[in-house]
């Protein structure tokens, strides 16, 4: 199992809420390419990644990868929620601070508080968290400080100079579990992952996209469009729906919009988070049980 390092990053802290994953071999790497890489050629079974936060939306780096770079499957998604700390050397003054050393993306998420603290501090950027918690615990200069998880504070001998600093309390992150192949069995709560390149920039493409979808009452949790990378004006959509592809409808939306549209690459079908999902999923499985029970009671009654 691969995933972000070093030791005391938010993907470790999503990691091991999973006790499945945080019993496996673990294997800490610098950067989301690099995991999403290894995993890819084989080096790790398995990688762990951050793919969405609800602040900042979108981590791109993970998402293109997988959309344009990479060919590997989605296995599960993880939602944890993200309380951001501004964390310092023991003995540093908040009003000493004059950089502040972390991951953009965590950063953003305390705009407002860096904002109004410490408007006069200079962001620099690390690779992760942890990698800022790094930094600063080695400089020792008592005018670093980074923003990560209270994890990093204890790893790394830092101290919480101020706590729970995020934007919005609400704020969560969305990591996934990637292997090379598979497709976990349908779990009755479940979530499919798309890239749907269009065959041709015409007017009411992504309506005839959409129609697909909605012409079978399958709900989209995400849409999203990112540039082809292959010249300007050209994009693709990211589409998160609601179900499995062995389910007869998803299967059948996807194959016209692959059929009609253009090419459409599968990042996987696989048990959706979110509360309460154990019980979703019991509550879909009764309610399938019973839906066969009832029609095979009326195919009693032909002829």
């Amino acid at each position: 199992m691969g995933y972000l390092g070093p030791a005391g990053t938010y993907t470790e802290q999503a990691l091991l809420t999973q006790p499945d994953l945080a019993e496996a071999e673990h294997r800490l790497i610098g950067s989301i390419p690099q995991v999403l890489t290894a995993t890819a050629q084989g080096a790790v079974d398995l990688g762990f990644v951050a793919l969405e936060n609800a602040i900042e939306g979108t981590v791109n780096v993970t998402l293109d990868t997988l959309a344009f770079d990479l060919d590997l499957l989605i296995q599960r998604e993880v939602e944890m929620p993200i309380s951001v700390s501004l964390l310092a050397p023991v003995g540093t003054e908040l009003s000493a601070i004059e950089r502040v050393v972390s991951i953009p993306v965590a950063a953003a998420q305390c705009r407002r508080f860096l904002n109004e603290t410490l408007p006069d501090a200079v962001l620099e950027a690390a690779n992760s968290t942890a990698e800022g918690a790094q930094i600063v615990a080695a400089r020792n200069d008592r005018v670093s400080a980074t923003v990560g998880p209270v994890r990093t504070a204890e790893v790394y001998g830092l101290e919480v100079l101020a706590d729970e600093i995020e934007d919005h309390p609400e704020n969560r992150t969305r990591f996934v579990v990637v292997a090379r192949d598979g497709i976990p069995a349908p779990s009755g709560h479940d979530k499919t992952s798309i890239v749907v390149y269009q065959r041709a920039d015409v007017p009411g493409s992504l309506l005839a996209i959409l129609q697909e979808f909605a012409a079978r009452s399958i709900n989209l949790s995400k849409l999203e469009s990112r540039p082809t990378k292959t010249q300007l004006g050209e994009y693709c959509f990211i589409i998160d729906l609601d179900g499995h592809i062995a389910d007869k409808v998803i299967g059948d939306a996807l194959r016209e919009i692959h059929m009609k549209q253009g090419g459409v690459k599968f990042l996987g079908s696989y048990p959706a988070a979110g509360e309460h999902q154990e019980e979703i999923r019991r509550e879909a499985g009764q309610s399938e049980a019973e839906a066969d029970a009832w029609l095979d009671e009326l195919r009693t009654h032909i002829g």
